[in-house]
């Protein structure tokens, strides 16, 4: 069948859904509403048999065309039919019509050989699903499962269902079967609704219901995957639920990121091998996804977001994550990394173990040389570009831009072999090097681009004065010497209002900073009274109280009514930070963040600090 006729088919067949659901919307459910709003229990009754077997047939039509077209929700109809019609009858009807839109797919596929565009978008989800637990599955407990999950249309899966090799026998009782726990939540949410509509249900209770409903079907969906499908994909990145996750970050973040592969890797290259790739922003993970595509990877992540709550420790490590305690050694790591590759799937770290705090490359303070070579698997080094400043670390909204993804070099394991410890390193560091302020492609109309950063430029680079500037609207202001620079559109500074020096970009300013603070790195001595929140190793909360942490050239000290410790800085690698909130480090593999009590943007100040006497005592071993 050719395009023209298929998107005519889908044409005709959402303008009916729509006309129909209109029809019913206007002569069968605001009428039965406003009925029960009056508490008309008999003229409800009398419109419902008045309007006999149309209105009846109305709900299963509409179900099945919109199946046919897969872009309307279902749910409207489902839960429009527990509104208007007895629970029993609004089930019958919804399932009726769901049957209907599985034969009609099924002999669009199968007969006309129908191809719908629509459902090409849903086809990488199903594909990407389809590859998990392949040994033990059937056609038909995957159908049951795509039921079951949230985010995927039963059209789309009729589509996949018809395009496979089931017969219609056992297609259509796995479509009638599996459909019922989303349409029961559906008809009972609008059971719940009329009960509200009649004051018989107070709105918590409606709210409760609703919450309650959801939670059941996500129990459904728990139990299912546990007893068929993650036994075998259990712990790695093809688990369904890692599919379910990208899925989720693709509905949330596919229009503020425009991804461009430049350079991708050459269909030659094949799994298990090791990507890094510099720490731009959060959605790193999901932008390195478009690069391998349909090998899916396992991440190297900080053990905090995987560990934060029983729900996170759970999916990551069904999905094969692999926890890492930040610029701390740990044999948990390694281990997690060499169980992967062993699996035979590719592996993403990014080696800088922390976001980029002024769109340049952090230092990569751990040197990995020699675990790489032990890996002997290629290493891809991958440099992400655009993705700084639509969400920089300083800024809480995001902008949309142009993110592009480019493979630098592949290293074979003959490549890594021959080269030295400090050689790799070097190459590794050289190769990620990037500043966000040398390539931007995107142009940011929006306001607020200068909002937050004061966060990260907590100094004035003109007049020294700690804690003065203040990030207004597109504006970066001094309060102490008055200068004023404003950010265009292109994220960099225009031509300053005072005395200012010209200073051109983000990373240039920090540096400006950077280097004001490398003359009193000798004497300088951090102090802040802080909120203390103490982990402990398997990232619970332990304790909180309140301390007081100190930072010399010598020592990284904290101090309470509980106790305290001491580090010394020739052993603390960095000090990882949230902008205008918090520091954090390990003592004894417990992580400790801390929250000064008076201005947090010091907190910046505090990392630089901690990055200035690191470089300096490499560049001294040198």
């Amino acid at each position: 069948m050719s395009k023209k006729t298929s998107r005519i088919i889908i044409l005709l067949c959402a303008l009916t859904a729509l006309l129909l659901f209109a029809f019913f919307l206007k002569d069968i459910l605001i009428p039965f509403v406003r009925l029960e709003i009056n508490n008309d229990m008999d003229g409800a009754k009398e419109l419902l048999r008045s309007r006999g077997l149309l209105g009846c047939l109305i709900v299963p039509l509409v179900e099945a065309f919109q199946m046919v077209v897969i872009f309307i929700p279902a749910e409207f109809i489902q839960i429009s039919s527990g509104l208007s019609y007895p629970f029993p009858v609004a089930l019958l009807l919804c399932d009726i019509g769901v049957c209907l839109g599985a034969s009609i797919i099924f002999l669009l596929v199968r007969t006309l050989k129908f191809h719908s565009e629509a459902y090409d978008r849903q086809k990488e989800t199903i594909d990407t699903l389809a590859r998990s637990g392949k040994k033990h599955r059937s056609t038909v407990l995957f159908m049951l499962l795509l039921f079951i999950m949230p985010l995927i249309p039963f059209g789309a899966i009729c589509y996949y269902g018809s395009s496979t090799k089931i017969r219609y026998r056992h297609y259509i009782l796995t479509v009638a079967g599996g459909v019922i726990p989303s349409i029961v939540t559906s008809n009972l949410m609008g059971e719940a609704a009329k009960e509200f509509i009649r004051d018989a249900l107070p709105l918590w209770l409606l709210i409760l219901i609703i919450v309650l409903l959801g939670a059941a079907l996500f129990a459904v969906l728990t139990v299912f995957l546990n007893k068929f499908f993650l036994r075998e994909s259990d712990g790695t990145p093809d688990s369904p639920l890692y599919a379910l996750m990208y899925k989720i970050a693709a509905l949330l973040w596919k229009r503020k990121l425009d991804v461009r592969i430049s350079n991708g890797l050459s269909e030659e290259l094949q799994p298990p091998y090791i990507v890094l790739a510099n720490h731009q922003s959060f959605y790193d993970f999901y932008l390195v996804s478009f690069l391998t595509g349909d090998k899916p990877a396992a991440y190297v992540a900080n053990e905090y977001y995987l560990g934060m709550n029983p729900v996170c420790r759970w999916a990551s490590k069904k999905m094969g994550f692999i926890p890492k305690k930040l610029f701390t050694f740990d044999m948990v790591t390694p281990a997690g990394i060499f169980r992967t590759i062993k699996r035979g799937y590719p592996v993403i770290i990014f080696p800088e173990g922390r976001l980029s705090v002024d769109g340049s490359t952090n230092p990569i303070v751990d040197k990995s040389a020699a675990f790489y070579r032990k890996l002997s698997v290629p290493l891809v080094l991958l440099k992400i570009s655009g993705a700084y400043f639509g969400k920089p670390k300083w800024r809480k909204k995001t902008f949309r831009t142009s993110v592009t993804l480019s493979v630098e070099r592949v290293l074979t394991p003959d490549e890594i072999k021959y080269l030295s410890d400090d050689e790799l390193n070097a190459l590794i560091a050289d190769t990620l090097s990037f500043d966000a302020s040398d390539e931007i492609s995107s142009v940011y109309r929006r306001n607020n681009r200068a909002k937050g950063l004061e966060q990260i430029l907590y100094r004035c680079a003109d007049c020294g004065a700690l804690y003065t500037t203040r990030g207004v609207n597109n504006d970066f202001i001094c309060t102490a010497c008055g200068t004023k620079r404003r950010l265009n559109e292109r994220y960099l500074f225009e031509e300053p209002s005072g005395s200012g020096e010209h200073i051109r970009t983000i990373s240039e300013y920090y540096r400006k900073i950077k280097a004001l603070e490398e003359k009193e790195i000798d004497a300088i001595e951090l102090k802040a009274h802080v909120v203390t929140k103490h982990f402990d190793k398997n990232i619970r909360v332990k304790s909180r109280e309140k301390g007081i942490c100190t930072l010399t050239p010598e020592l990284f000290s904290y101090s309470s009514p509980g106790g305290g410790f001491s580090i010394p800085t020739e052993k603390l690698s960095a000090l990882p930070f949230s902008c205008g909130e918090e520091f954090e480090t390990y003592y004894e593999n417990e992580l400790y963040y801390f929250y000064p009590t008076e201005n947090r943007n010091q907190v910046a100040r505090w990392a630089l600090a901690v990055d200035i006497l690191k470089e300096r005592r490499d560049n001294e071993a040198r």
